[in-house]
């Protein structure tokens, strides 16, 4: 063979050799890639298990348990799909043939009849207005009933149990527990947890969160300049000990408390039910444990030892409405005030919609009609009344009451901040010696009761209610409601708190853990979270460390496309959410960053600023609160926790910002963006008189102009201006002043606003003015009342 030859066959064998062992790289690579593919899919399919909880009653719940639910009374054709025993029964108008056979879909006659084309057929019945299953949902019913339809338990009713903490990727990034089921998630879901926020936004979080109140310039200095290592967990504690926290987890109580200062109704007469509202400020501060929180709550009165402080504490059942009109049906108020005591149970302290059984079996969850009778029943035994006489006899408190001398505040309950000698009452719970009967009413009617006699009973589908070791009396209850066996109580709690610190529940129903209700978003982080606090005693301090500690609450508020693509309602938390404060934190923080704010704990309700007219728009002329009497002096810079509450005429500044109206309980207020919140940090008289009391009390420095603006700045927002912002304010204030300059009058009149007196020092007024004007501009800036 000729060189020439040789040299082509050598390089066209070598391409051979080179593009087979390509084919057979290609082909190993594809066969491992089928075994990982193959291996995955089993995998998948095998995780992929239809779950009733998840899948299936959802779809039931909107779709067929208006006819085929728990509710007897619309019960269609006998079927009953809520229950595996009703749904696997034989039916009764087709004979011979079942709703559900498990394995078999195609015997099953729920599902020729979703998949029927046939008016006469189809389920749900096109007259019922009820939407049809979608093609996806059919497939799922079917996948459901071939894995055998096997039901599940409401996953609310199963008591909570800790799951192992998830392993994941980025290991470094979890600080506690909760980052490993957050974190967890996000990977999942392709997602990446933002970084650490600033020092300053994680300082003006956490006095936010824990306080409710702005630091001052000094913590602003010293937590900024804390060199320690643990300096983050420090201003934990520190913040946990303040008397303000005690306040700040109030607000939330007094929602679900429905506390008001007035009876409500027309006449809507003045009450004084604020000794509680102190009670359960120091009971926060001095960190009672949960469980000991609501027994106190609950039956404080029917404790073994009772004093005048755990009688004091079952005024929580007597903040509802009450008549002081004439002509009314003694009988009728009677039984509306138990059934609020039962309602108010049932959706802040076990988060079910118990109310709606009370004319009814429950449409959708397993409460029937009997379940909320033998609830109401431990309130009925209380020795209250429905009337008491007109607005002309009100008194501040309606019986069973409570009576709190000098000496019992002296000896037993000092927290109770009474401003003089005179004894104090308070409506509280007290059961009659002789115990009431309690029939269930007909559709819950008061004047319709019916032959069948029920005992105090808890909701047994909940947990059930041992007579052996619970009494069928409010105590009993309060042993129930706090039992480590009981699965609502804990999850419910935990979840109001998480809620009050990122704005959502893990349930984002936090009221309503029922069928109706969301599903969580986190269930293994929500049952890991509801058994640690109860192992560390219920202990809530305890509980809100641990939330606020993690990096899942430590994280930066920026927002990435992707994350806005991925996750645009931020259900996996990989970033901080940005929320306006609570109407009653608006107003404390603009206090506590001027230097107004009065810090006084507890005591009577205050009367600060309020546009005239407003009660006397919605009173019958009658009664103590039929005309408002604005306060003075220290009164005007109380706490919003403080406003007096007047259930016709909430208070016009706190409503603005989505405030509960305290008609009943409320466990998660709204959230709105309207005008009316502009004008009014625009035109409020506390958030005019705080700038100027601020701006006076900085223009007295000698500090340079630019320096004032950006001690004003910081104070307010707990961080350091940028240059162009500092430049454009300086610009702004220093326009001001040149316009104060030529319009004295002006000046006077601006600096004349509100009643806090102005420094004794020799002012600049033009300067204080102007600083005024500026301040007003930086109180307005959407991060002033924001929590980023």
């Amino acid at each position: 063979m000729k060189k020439k030859n040789r040299f082509v066959f050598t390089i066209k064998f070598r391409m051979k050799k080179q593009h087979f062992i390509s084919i057979i790289v290609i082909l190993v690579a594809g066969l491992v890639f089928g075994i990982y593919f193959l291996s995955n899919q089993k995998k998948n399919n095998q995780t992929s298990e239809i779950s009733y909880n998840r899948d299936i009653r959802p779809i039931l719940s909107d779709k067929c348990f208006l006819c085929h639910g728990p509710d007897a009374n619309t019960r269609e054709a006998g079927l009953r799909l809520d229950l595996q025993e009703g749904a696997f029964a034989e039916l009764l108008v087709n004979k011979g043939r079942f709703a559900v056979v498990p394995g078999s879909p195609e015997e099953s006659e729920l599902i020729r009849r979703i998949e029927s084309t046939d008016p006469a057929i189809l389920m749900p019945l096109p007259e019922s207005n009820l939407p049809q299953l979608t093609p996806e949902e059919i497939e799922i019913f079917k996948q459901w009933i071939k894995e055998g339809a096997k039901y599940e338990k409401h996953w609310s009713f199963i008591p909570p149990v800790q799951a192992d903490i998830p392993e994941v990727k980025k290991e470094s990034w979890v600080k506690n527990e909760i980052d490993n089921f957050i974190l967890q998630k996000m990977e999942k879901k392709g997602l990446k947890p933002n970084d650490v926020a600033s020092r300053e936004i994680l300082i003006k979080r956490a006095f936010a969160d824990i306080t409710g109140l702005a630091p001052t310039y000094g913590e602003i200095t010293r937590w900024t300049n804390n060199a320690e290592k643990d300096w983050y967990s420090q201003l934990i504690d520190t913040l946990l000990q303040k008397p303000a926290y005690g306040e700040k987890m109030a607000i939330l109580w007094m929602d679900l408390a429905r506390y008001a200062d007035s009876y409500g109704f027309q006449d809507d007469n003045i009450r004084s039910q604020w000794p509680w509202r102190d009670w359960v400020i120091n009971a926060f501060n001095t960190n009672i444990p949960y469980d000991k929180f609501l027994t106190l709550q609950i039956a404080g009165d029917l404790l073994p030892n009772a004093t005048k402080e755990t009688i004091l504490a079952t005024a929580f059942f007597r903040n509802h409405k009450y008549t002081e009109e004439g002509g009314v049906i003694d009988e009728e108020y009677r039984v509306s005030y138990n059934i609020d005591k039962a309602n108010t149970y049932g959706k802040a302290i076990l988060g079910v919609t118990i109310e709606c059984a009370q004319c009814h079996d429950h449409k959708y969850d397993p409460f029937s009609q009997k379940d909320y009778f033998q609830l109401y029943a431990f309130f009925n035994e209380s020795k209250e009344i429905g009337y008491e006489g007109d607005v002309s006899q009100s008194t501040p408190a309606k019986n069973p009451k409570l009576f709190i001398t000098e000496e019992d505040r002296k000896k037993l309950m000092s927290y109770i901040n009474a401003p003089d000698a005179i004894p104090l009452q308070v409506s509280v719970m007290g059961d009659s010696i002789v115990k009431k009967p309690t029939f269930i009413l007909s559709r819950g009617s008061y004047d319709a009761p019916t032959n069948e006699l029920v005992k105090p009973t808890a909701l047994e589908s909940v947990m059930p209610f041992d007579t052996i070791i619970y009494k069928r009396n409010r105590l009993g209850l309060a042993e129930w409601t706090v039992d480590k066996n009981n699965p609502l109580t804990a999850r419910v709690f935990v979840n109001f708190m998480w809620q009050e610190i990122f704005g959502k529940g893990l349930v984002k129903s936090s009221t309503d853990y029922g069928l109706q209700g969301d599903l969580p978003s986190h269930p293994e982080l929500l049952d890991w979270l509801a058994v640690d606090f109860m192992e560390h005693n219920w202990d809530i301090k305890y509980l809100v460390k641990k939330i606020l500690t993690s990096n899942t609450y430590c994280q930066s508020a920026i927002v990435s496309k992707k994350q806005l693509e991925i996750d645009p309602e931020n259900i996996y938390y990989s970033r901080a959410p940005r929320l306006r404060f609570k109407a009653e934190i608006v107003r404390d923080w603009v206090l506590s960053s001027s230097g107004l704010l009065n810090p006084e704990i507890g005591g009577p309700s205050v009367k600060p600023y309020q546009p005239k007219g407003v009660w006397e728009s919605t009173t019958s002329g009658r009664g103590v609160l039929a005309s408002y009497k604005q306060d003075r002096g220290p009164n005007l810079y109380r706490r919003g926790l403080y406003t007096i509450f007047k259930l016709t005429a909430p208070p016009p500044s706190l409503m603005i910002f989505d405030a509960s109206s305290r008609d009943q309980c409320e466990g998660k207020r709204t959230s709105t963006n309207t005008p009316l919140q502009a004008l009014t940090m625009l035109n409020d008289p506390t958030v005019l008189e705080a700038s100027r009391v601020l701006a006076e009390q900085i223009s007295i420095t000698s500090k340079s102009l630019d320096e004032k603006i950006e001690q004003a700045f910081e104070t307010i927002l707990v961080r350091k201006p940028t240059k162009f912002e500092k430049n454009k304010l300086l610009d702004y204030c220093m326009k001001q002043q040149q316009f104060f300059s030529e319009n004295p009058d002006l000046l006077k009149s601006t600096l004349e606003v509100g009643e806090y007196e102005h420094p004794i020092e020799k002012l600049n007024k033009q300067e204080a003015g102007a600083l005024m004007k500026t301040i007003m501009v930086i109180y307005n800036l959407e991060e002033a009342i924001t929590r980023s």
